[in-house]
């Protein structure tokens, strides 16, 4: 998509936008980040994508192959994208959000860690411990900091990016 074409569509669809341009690239980055850093600790990109499904499965998942494993990947990007959705829904309201997109971003980052380790893995039927070691943590608060809370609020900054008078 060139670039003319993405801010037209930014234009006319701001609200899909910023949810799904937002929302597919924090889902990227982070999967991303989250295989690499299983396959460096000696587990697979299958495996993770099934703990990831484990969240609705439980242990079943791990039974699943790979057909869990894209549950997983499917479910990792549609909460990437609610996420969007909520930051862009938030920022129609609070300007704040689309002036400061980087700082607001990276904040961002942090509620959606908090958020997903506090109520959504609690709430789900994710069948392990919720664990806080050093490094893990550490590279998921920087993960979800820089890979989905920021891609997320410069796409919605994008999307609500008011056009300069005089401009076609």
């Amino acid at each position: 998509m060139s670039h003319t074409s993405c801010a037209g569509w930014a234009e006319s669809s701001p609200a899909a936008f910023a949810i799904f341009v937002g929302g597919s690239i924090a889902g990227a980055l982070d999967i991303a980040y989250a295989i690499s850093f299983s396959v460096l600790r000696g587990g697979s990109a299958t495996g993770l994508l099934q703990t990831v499904a484990s969240g609705l499965l439980g242990e079943s998942s791990y039974d699943g192959g790979t057909a869990t494993a894209a549950l997983g990947l499917a479910l990792h990007f549609l909460l990437a994208c609610l996420f969007a959705a909520a930051f862009f829904l938030a920022a129609r309201h609070l300007a704040v959000l689309v002036r400061r997109a980087v700082p607001c971003g990276i904040l961002y980052g942090l509620v959606v860690f908090a958020i997903m380790r506090f109520v959504v893995l609690p709430l789900s039927a994710f069948p392990h411990p919720i664990r806080f070691s050093l490094l893990a943590t550490g590279t998921d608060l920087l993960s979800h900091m820089f890979f989905v809370g920021l891609p997320i609020a410069l796409a919605t900054r994008k999307a609500l990016a008011q056009p300069a008078p005089g401009s076609p």
